[in-house]
């Protein structure tokens, strides 16, 4: 489809090269055209005044002289050479067109090309992460209601089982819902002026009950410091930073958040003990639905591999960024780089 929508451009893009190139050409010809009439009648005059007056030699033949008369042959065989020369420029211009309207069709379609791959890849994954529970959940209830021996205390077990899976599916679509919503290329961000360490507040009060169920402490003691962000965005971000460390840090461990301002910008870091991430994974933790083995491996952690993903694009619409550091079995550092104001988005 791309490529033959590329050709298409290309074709444009030839199209309109040409006809300025020839228009330019056909104006060029004439004012040649016309220069050369001018000096043709020109001279002719001159030559015309010379006999008159006895001022062109004759020849001892009492003949006028091939030099003394003007040479319309002359004339046209030039214009047939400028006529060759702006026809050989024209064909240079339509090759050297066509491969940089190739080469620029391709570099425009690019970004759409690639949006649409993404998009394909989104609902692929997403198809995916869906089809799996709900295939589950089918086959489990399908089974129970066929066993004629089937009991109350049987059916209320698969109900509550298959609450706990439908939860997780409502899980993944809020969750896709989300993420679907900064992706969104209209979306802006409405910001204000807000005291970072309430926002750390509020981030670490909505993951207190998930840190309370394996006794880990929440270190935040963050600075007074302004900076104009989006209120429920940046505590969203920071949510789901401390929930990823909660989930793969051992019961009785600790969690810090801290920050520093420099040079107009903040950095704010979550640091967790955890099990780590391998190196090879590093690159990929942010892309969606992507797991590192080790949180595969790790059967009582929930969740799809779309919470980074939302970190992400909540520090992009900031303007900012948001990187990891680890080392296995020793824990993650993620470090948040945010403007402390904003240039791009609109201040309410």
């Amino acid at each position: 489809m791309f490529h033959s929508a590329r050709l298409k451009l290309t074709a444009w893009y030839l199209l309109i090269i040409m006809v300025v190139s020839l228009s330019f050409s056909t104006v060029i010809y004439r004012m040649f055209s016309i220069e050369v009439d001018r000096f043709a009648r020109i001279q002719r005059l001159r030559i015309q005044r010379g006999i008159t007056n006895g001022l062109t030699p004759f020849t001892d033949d009492n003949t006028i002289p091939p030099r003394a008369v003007f040479d319309d042959a002359l004339i046209s065989e030039e214009e047939q050479r400028f006529i060759l020369f702006l026809a050989s420029i024209n064909i240079g211009v339509l090759v050297i067109a066509g491969g940089l309207g190739y080469f620029l069709a391709g570099r425009t379609l690019k970004p759409i090309s690639d949006m649409v791959d993404e998009q394909h890849r989104f609902i692929s994954d997403a198809s995916h992460e869906l089809r799996t529970p709900l295939t589950a959940l089918k086959s489990t209830l399908e089974v129970n209601l066929r066993d004629p021996k089937l009991t109350i205390a049987t059916a209320k077990t698969l109900m509550k089982d298959s609450i706990s899976d439908v939860d997780k599916l409502q899980s993944l679509s809020d969750a896709l819902l989300e993420l679907a919503q900064y992706q969104t290329p209209t979306n802006v961000l409405q910001c204000t002026t807000l005291q970072l360490s309430a926002v750390v507040d509020r981030a670490v009060r909505n993951v207190a009950g998930l840190a309370k169920q394996k006794h880990i402490a929440i270190d935040h003691k963050t600075p007074a410091t302004s900076i104009e962000a989006n209120e429920h965005s940046l505590t969203d971000l920071l949510t789901i930073l401390l929930d990823n460390a909660i989930k793969y840090s051992p019961a009785h461990s600790d969690i810090s958040v801290s920050a520093k301002q420099s040079d107009g910008t903040v950095l704010i870091a979550v640091r967790d003990h955890g099990i780590g991430i391998p190196e090879k994974d590093l690159p990929h933790i942010f892309d969606r639905f992507y797991r590192a083995d080790t949180a595969r491996s790790k059967q009582t952690v929930d969740g799809y591999g779309l919470g980074l993903s939302i970190a992400k694009r909540i520090a992009e619409l900031h303007a900012g960024s948001i990187t990891a550091t680890s080392e296995p079995k020793k824990g993650s550092t993620f470090t948040i780089k945010l403007p402390v104001k904003q240039s791009r988005q609109t201040l309410s």
